[in-house]
């Protein structure tokens, strides 16, 4: 093997990381499986060579191969953690396509992809307070009064602010979730008692939509009407222990609470 082969070697195996990264950075921010599928495939097929690649997503994996001259590379890739940042799946989108319609160099694609890596949209004061405005308003949805409209903005406040402080220890989204529901209720408890909230079961509802897992529900639905019957049903699982888990923190405090031990 000469200088030039080896060279496109390594390019070959850059490219085939650089796709892994995108994929990577879109699963691990709530993209669809199909739709990280897709953009791996594209960006290995939009170098010349290239004539095979083939990407595998499932939501804690992604394996993915492609051919350069005869032979066969494979990258594999596990996911460990995932949460929702739709603002980086529509990044990774604009770059994909850029780099599939333009003679972008290998390595500033791998470069830009880690710069993106660490952008952050919002920081967490701001995502912490208007998780708080989202509950109050949900409030007056759900029925609620003026005072239940205060007292779900400071419960969640407070849940939004704990499962974030939680989130950095890289807790299971069961323990995530349960934590959660259980001080939103417990906050409920405390404020409706001192009569700053007139409707308990309101502000307690309200103040557990953040946890609510509406875009696993929605990614597990697509996924299986795209065919990826795998993707679909470990989603699907994953939005049921995440309901089971809201469930048990609520229901393990109300059933104190009513027992007479607060």
């Amino acid at each position: 093997m000469n200088y030039y082969d080896n060279y496109d070697r390594q390019e070959a195996k850059k490219l085939l990381l650089l796709a892994i990264l995108a994929g990577r950075t879109m699963l691990k921010n709530g993209a669809e499986t199909y739709r990280a599928e897709d953009t791996v495939e594209r960006i290995c097929k939009s170098r010349k060579n290239i004539k095979y690649a083939d990407a595998f997503v499932t939501p804690t994996g992604i394996f993915a191969s492609l051919e350069y001259k005869g032979e066969i590379l494979t990258y594999l890739m596990r996911i460990k953690s995932t949460r929702i940042d739709l603002n980086k799946i529509n990044l990774v989108n604009e770059f994909s396509r850029n780099f599939v319609n333009s003679n972008m160099p290998i390595s500033k694609g791998i470069k830009k992809l880690k710069e993106l890596n660490k952008t952050t949209t919002y920081n967490a004061p701001l995502k912490t307070f208007f998780g708080g405005v989202a509950c109050a308003f949900l409030s007056l949805l759900f029925g609620g009064s003026i005072l239940d409209f205060i007292s779900s903005f400071i419960v969640g406040f407070f849940v939004v602010l704990s499962v974030n402080k939680i989130n950095k220890y890289k807790m299971t989204f069961f323990i995530n979730n349960s934590v959660g529901s259980a001080l939103a209720s417990i906050l409920a408890i405390l404020l409706t008692k001192i009569g700053l909230g007139q409707n308990m079961d309101t502000i307690i509802i309200a103040s557990i939509m953040p946890l609510v897992p509406g875009v696993a529900i929605t990614n597990a639905m697509r996924d299986t009407i795209s065919g990826d019957f795998v993707s679909g049903l470990s989603r699907g699982m994953e939005a049921i222990f995440s309901a089971l888990a809201i469930a048990f923190g609520v229901g393990l405090i109300l059933n104190i609470y009513f027992k007479g031990m607060i």
